[in-house]
């Protein structure tokens, strides 16, 4: 499909700087299967969903990923170089999109401050590198003292992250470290919500996908047929894996939190619905015409214009519905991507109270 046809207009001021307080006062938009749509509160999800439904959460955790430093040569040469992580390669090497990448080569060193340095080890087509962290301290422990958190371009080109990023822009359920960019739909939950979705006998359960740096990379090619996505890590284990099939076995529906959730269990899941345990790299991409497999709906934020992220909500809920939601969206004020608003979709025709007309 042409990307342009996932494009839209979205006033800068729409773009969200900072979360709402509390997490679940944020608004959510209810798009049905119809294409009817219905203005709520996240606080709202347990009377939007039934019981014996169950969402899956993503309990990957945000590292301070971004790094800042020198690069440095035998010959004295100096360069500043950026540094984003995206995927881990082993206990020292990561793979990182580089700023100023012209300025480095395969062996150079780069001082990123606080004791904490790396040798550029290997270069790829697409411009990152494999950089290979100095020392035998664990690099978590590095990034702790010498990195930030990544916050997306469209929030970090506004303002500068402080140290509220680093519990805003972290879920309640983060507990793996390996991300370098949130599950932003979970960032809405507070065990208050979840208590309260509990008592409406709505389920949950956790798996794992270590969100990579590629999630803000734009989308260049003119087909979305063109378009390479990058390799994210991901663990569904055995346990889980069963209990989410019973739910549907049971009639319930399986509605994951985040683009991420879905299509790790698009990923494990075979060509029956059957979610199947799963450990390793998943480059899914869905655009419409995907036929989707073991889930039943997303709650998920508001996504960038010709981003994946719309490509893949616009295959669950059809371009034209979505297109809609999101014109509606802007018209009411709702706040967009990271650190905004919610929406909830349910493909099959729903019947939400405060219907609009």
């Amino acid at each position: 499909m042409r990307v342009d046809l996932f494009d839209f207009a979205l006033p800068p001021e729409r773009i969200a700087l900072r979360p709402v307080a509390p997490r679940d006062a944020a608004r959510m938009l209810c798009v049905s299967g119809d294409g009817a749509l219905t203005d709520r509160l996240v606080r709202d999800l347990p009377s939007c969903l039934r019981a014996g439904d169950c969402l899956v959460f993503n309990d990957t955790r945000v590292i301070p990923a971004q790094l800042e430093g020198v690069r440095r040569t035998f010959k004295g040469d100096e360069a500043r170089i950026g540094a984003t992580l995206h995927k881990r390669v082993d206990l020292r090497r990561w793979q990182a999109f580089i700023r100023n990448a012209k300025r480095l080569r395969v062996g150079d060193r780069i001082e990123f401050g606080a004791g904490v340095s790396a040798i550029a080890a290997e270069r790829f087509p697409d411009g990152s590198f494999i950089l290979a962290f100095e020392g035998d301290e664990p690099v978590e422990l590095l990034l702790e003292r010498a990195g930030r958190m990544p916050l997306p371009p469209y929030i970090a080109g506004k303002r500068p992250t402080d140290i509220q990023d680093r519990s805003d822009y972290q879920t309640m359920f983060a507990q793996k470290d390996g991300a370098v960019a949130a599950p932003t739909a979970s960032l809405h939950f507070t065990p208050e919500l979840m208590a309260a979705l509990a008592s409406a006998g709505i389920g949950h359960e956790t798996l794992t996908l270590h969100v990579g740096a590629g999630t803000f990379q734009p989308v260049k090619a003119d087909d979305t047929a063109d378009h390479i996505m990058h390799a994210e890590w991901g663990q569904i284990d055995a346990p889980t894996a069963a209990r989410l099939n019973a739910v549907r076995a049971a009639g319930g529906r399986i509605i994951p939190v985040g683009t991420t959730s879905l299509r790790l269990i698009e990923s494990a899941a075979n060509d029956d619905g059957i979610i199947q345990p799963f450990e390793g790299d998943t480059a899914i991409f869905i655009t419409p015409g995907y036929r989707f497999k073991a889930i039943d709906g997303l709650m998920t934020n508001f996504h960038l214009p010709k981003s994946t992220l719309f490509m893949l909500v616009s295959a669950l809920m059809g371009l034209e519905n979505m297109q809609a939601a999101y014109r509606h969206a802007i018209d009411e004020g709702y706040r967009f991507y990271s650190y905004g608003d919610g929406s909830l979709l349910l493909p099959q025709t729903c019947h939400f109270s405060l219907r609009l007309k």
